[in-house]
């Protein structure tokens, strides 16, 4: 009960929504970076994808770099186009994670 309370401030402000100037800057550093310096190109999501996980400093993202191994940056779901299936699957990535670990959360309590 005690690990509950500690947790549940602090998990309130996982839902606190980021102002769009804030996201745009963020992803845009991370493109710039990926991309040699201060310019900012337009990228789509994909591309967008592959120069995060380029720029991840890590062993294991260094090591395996951008992995998609069932094609699901190249599929249109319900025919909504590319960008927007990227968009419902980084969604619905953020969704689960939080719903894992509330159960987790669960479980310990």
């Amino acid at each position: 009960m005690k690990l509950f309370l500690c947790v549940l401030p602090a998990s309130a402000f996982a839902f606190q929504a980021v102002p769009q100037s804030q996201q745009a800057s963020s992803r845009d550093s991370v493109a710039a970076s990926a991309f040699g310096g201060g310019r900012k190109p337009t990228l789509s999501p994909k591309d967008e994808l592959i120069a995060l996980a380029e720029s991840n400093p890590d062993a294991l993202g260094k090591g395996i770099g951008f992995w998609d191994p069932l094609g699901a940056t190249d599929l249109d779901f319900w025919g909504i186009g590319n960008d927007a299936t990227i968009g419902y699957l980084r969604h619905a990535e953020i969704k689960h994670g939080r719903v894992a670990m509330a159960g987790f959360l669960g479980y310990l309590a």
